[in-house]
């Protein structure tokens, strides 16, 4: 089989591995998962799984990553187009975490992950670097170029941007725990929407 034929194969399996084993995080718990029935569920042998991951750990902090990460990411060549946007460039983050808010399998996960969160210590330090190190400086870099365009009023950039996604992350948590305890959180949904017109209109010019 041609070299890029078997690094496709292995790339297409590592991705099912990640997306089965959310699902059955999700569902049974971390501890309650085991790699026996991950590699099952999969379709491969328990052993095959070990060419792609050395333990449990290892995909469930893979896993974690992808929930932690930004609902979209903006590298350094497209950062001023975004930003210069202005209020879409916020409707269109809010919009995604929003997406992910409400999808059944990520909610589950991230009810599993602010549990994890006090017991695994690099689960931690994959959270401040993924989601909170990763975003803060998205956004402060997008409303330092906001404010050089005059398109906002010029203040610390970074606690603009802390003030911002704080908000986003309090009513992710907050429709997490109402879901738990299945109350409806209909009145809920246009929060994140909301919070961008008010913010919009508390910053801009």
């Amino acid at each position: 089989m041609p070299e890029n034929k078997t690094i496709q194969k292995k790339s297409n399996t590592k991705q099912k591995i990640i997306k089965v084993s959310s699902t059955l995080f999700s569902e049974y718990g971390f501890k309650a998962t085991s790699v026996r029935k991950i590699a099952s569920e999969v379709g491969i042998r328990e052993s095959a799984l070990y060419n792609h991951f050395k333990n449990k750990e290892e995909i469930f902090l893979c896993v974690a990553k992808e929930i932690f990460s930004s609902p979209f990411h903006t590298n350094e060549t497209n950062i001023k187009e975004s930003a210069l946007k202005g209020k879409v460039f916020l409707q269109k983050f809010a919009m995604q975490y929003k997406l992910l808010t409400f999808d059944k399998n990520n909610e589950n996960m991230f009810r599993l992950l602010m549990i994890e969160l006090f017991q695994n210590r690099e689960l931690r330090e994959q959270f401040m670097n993924e989601f909170h190190n990763e975003n803060i400086k998205m956004f402060s870099e997008a409303f330092f170029i906001m404010m050089q365009n005059s398109l906002i009023r010029s203040a610390d950039p970074m606690m603009v941007a802390y003030e911002f996604i704080s908000t986003l992350f309090y009513i992710r948590l907050q429709i997490t725990l109402l879901r738990f305890d299945s109350t409806p959180t209909t009145a809920l949904s246009t929060q994140f929407e909301k919070h961008v017109e008010f913010f919009w209109e508390s910053i801009k010019v």
